[in-house]
């Protein structure tokens, strides 16, 4: 028996993604500017890296939303594509905000920016959590469905190989 969750739902958790996604990268690109205006320095790696994970995420979601719609029969809806591109942007958000959380702590931090950020890095984890629930989703898809072959929108079960004979 095949997996399957309802493409309403998943579409559902895909647009909450995004919106996550642009939360954080108006944050974190908030943070980032500050950071080089106040100090006269770089803006920190942490927060850089959630706007990559932010823009990765967004072109991804292209990805993820696209593919299955218009070409679920092709070649680039492959489920263990789908797993791998949901595995990275899982790891891309869980390094991301763990890394802006270490850099936030112990510091002395005031002011709205200060605000700014920790939402930021809160969203980033809620961001993450979304997408470790999706690509337990991918996992679960391509686990309870071994043994099976796509052909044509069926499912075609495979037969058992059986050793006749000796």
């Amino acid at each position: 028996m095949a997996f399957a969750i309802s493409s309403t739902i998943l579409l559902a958790i895909r647009a909450i993604q995004a919106l996550l996604a642009i939360i954080v990268l108006g944050t974190a690109a908030d943070v980032a500017v500050w950071w080089g205006g106040a100090w006269h320095a770089w803006s920190p790696s942490e927060f850089s890296f959630l706007i990559f994970s932010a823009v990765w995420t967004l072109l991804v979601l292209v990805y993820l939303i696209v593919v299955p719609l218009r070409f679920s029969e092709s070649v680039l809806h492959h489920r263990f594509a789908v797993l791998a591109v949901e595995s990275v942007t899982m790891l891309f958000w869980f390094a991301g905000f763990i890394a802006a959380a270490v850099f936030m702590t112990g510091r002395i931090c005031f002011g709205d920016i200060c605000k700014v950020a920790k939402a930021c890095i809160i969203v980033a984890a809620f961001e993450w959590l979304l997408f470790a629930i999706t690509t337990g989703l991918a996992a679960l898809q391509i686990f309870s469905s071994r043994g099976t072959v796509r052909s044509n929108k069926h499912i075609v079960s495979q037969p058992a190989m059986t050793q006749e004979g000796v």
